[in-house]
């Protein structure tokens, strides 16, 4: 049982990811995403007790788009904060909603004690790369969204990095700007999208670092087939480096292999971004826990 911090909360709940980054030891954290229905939500769980005993800083569920994941969204991350002893980082996004509903969800993540919100402005529906169209009332940037939070209570905030550029950027210098915009709103603490080269996670650190104290913690991914590869550049809106593509398809027809690779790949990144001094590792999951494990041990964390 977690023990109860000060007005009442269990510790695990007012834990601050911030204070967490700034430790000696890297802050190991992990990404899920919200289940489409009870039997891949089963799994999740099995993902969840799996990692839980890994001791992580804080875990996340993604944040779907559109109602129906929505929902489950809110009501997986609420009983994480009920049932585990883990420190859940909620997402938040723009899309599709209006002001009035933002704040409905901010309210609920509070009342089941969650304390430490990702805000995001997030991707347009139905196409992740189609254009962005705000809810009429609604938000339209994720700097809007955390001062909105700011206001509505005690929470600690954190937003989204794009080492490779965001696809609606047109360079680094631009989401340099971005980033420090949101931390002058607010922000304490950054997640980059997954990570497949070391050097433009660096990059970007180091020049935010120059500009503002904002931890930014890269997101990996352990790629475990060839599939995912092709969804993961669509879904960040860059290519992946050939490097990386060229060795997970020299084994292609061989998915043990190109498992093998892709943690192998995880791995190396991983080190080289920890041994550069990233204040932890972000894990995307994709719900199962065997390659993240498999990465994590081999980085002896």
């Amino acid at each position: 049982m977690a023990h109860h911090g000060g007005g009442g909360r269990p510790e695990h709940l007012v834990a601050s990811i911030p204070w967490r980054l700034a430790q000696e030891r890297p802050s190991i954290s992990f990404e899920f995403f919200p289940p489409r229905d009870d039997e891949s939500e089963a799994q999740l769980w099995t993902a969840i007790r799996h990692l839980e005993r890994l001791r992580p800083a804080f875990v996340s569920v993604t944040y779907g788009a559109g109602g129906t994941t929505q929902d489950r969204t809110v009501r997986v991350t609420g009983r994480i904060a009920d049932e585990t002893s883990l420190t859940p980082l909620a997402h938040l996004t723009c899309v599709g909603a209006s002001v009035r509903q933002v704040r409905q969800v901010v309210g609920s993540y509070a009342a089941s004690g969650v304390r430490n919100i990702l805000a995001l402005r997030g991707d347009p529906p139905g196409n992740v790369r189609g254009p962005w169209t705000p809810h009429p009332e609604g938000l339209d940037h994720a700097d809007q969204l955390v001062a909105l939070i700011r206001g509505l209570g005690d929470f600690t905030i954190g937003v989204a990095a794009f080492p490779d550029v965001h696809p609606d950027s047109p360079h680094l210098d631009h989401d340099v700007e971005v980033l420090v915009r949101k931390a002058d709103a607010g922000a304490t603490f950054a997640i980059t999208q997954m990570v497949f080269d070391a050097d433009s996670y660096l990059r970007l650190r180091d020049r935010v670092a120059l500009r503002r104290d904002l931890p930014i913690t890269p997101g990996l991914m352990p790629v475990t087939n060839l599939r995912q590869i092709h969804r993961m550049s669509e879904l960040m809106g860059t290519p992946l480096p050939p490097a990386v593509v060229a060795r997970l398809e020299a084994v292609k027809d061989d998915p043990a292999a190109v498992r093998a690779v892709g943690v192998d790949i995880a791995t190396e990144l991983g080190q080289r971004m920890l041994d550069e001094g990233a204040p932890g590792i972000h894990f995307i999951t994709m719900n199962r826990s065997t390659a993240t494990r498999e990465v994590f041990g081999r980085l002896r964390l």
